[in-house]
């Protein structure tokens, strides 16, 4: 049933944004919005995971879990792009490490799971096998509104169901939950995202 209102929704909102403007196009695109995008509840865990990406926003609320008290562990994805010094090229990996340390988050409380990771399914996998080998019981992460559903069910299918996950939406740099619509890159972004929710569910 999930799956099938999860796949309604995302055909609903392809065909809303490929169908140019049109009365009632701004209320279907909001309801099919608040029906894709899923958070949950903030609480404590024993960890805070960042992946690969997101610089602008998913380091910055780790950061602040931390700073809360909600967890004493805060883990980067490791990305596949090699840095390069001279050419001026960081990886995500130092993009977010170099946020989290400039935020006060003590670098003895900053871990990296995985290696060269290449996408969101590759950082799930990588983050299970950190969480198990150091016995982790549940975990947030925060990232940004439109990928919620994706990110949350990756997690929901590569970890076990007595693991605590704690999914949540974050408001993009360019747009926020409230005004998306409005704005060329919210639109673009839910789009994209509907797209690649479709791909992995047919992939994965």
């Amino acid at each position: 049933m999930r799956l099938w209102r999860s796949t309604l929704v995302a055909l609903t909102v392809l065909a809303a944004l490929g169908a140019g403007t049109w009365p009632g196009r701004e209320w279907l695109l909001r309801w099919a919005a608040d029906q894709w995008i899923v958070s949950d509840p903030l609480g404590p865990a024993d960890a805070v995971a960042v992946f690969g990406g997101g610089v602008a926003d998913r380091p910055f609320a780790a950061a602040r879990y931390y700073r809360q008290g909600l967890v004493t562990k805060v883990l980067v994805s490791d990305d596949r792009q090699v840095p390069v010094e001279n050419a001026g090229i960081i990886t995500s990996e130092l993009a977010a490490k170099a946020v989290l340390l400039k935020l006060g988050t003590p670098e003895s409380a900053i871990e990296t799971f995985g290696h060269a990771l290449g996408n969101t399914h590759q950082e799930v996998l990588a983050l299970w096998a950190w969480a198990e080998q150091h016995n982790l019981h549940s975990i947030i992460v925060p990232t940004e509104f439109f990928s919620t559903r994706r990110v949350r069910w990756m997690l929901r299918r590569a970890f076990p169901s007595e693991f605590q996950i704690r999914v949540i939406a974050l408001d993009a740099p360019d747009y926020r939950q409230d005004d998306w619509w409005r704005r060329t890159p919210g639109i673009a972004a839910f789009k994209n995202e509907v797209i690649k929710y479709l791909y992995y569910k047919l992939r994965y």
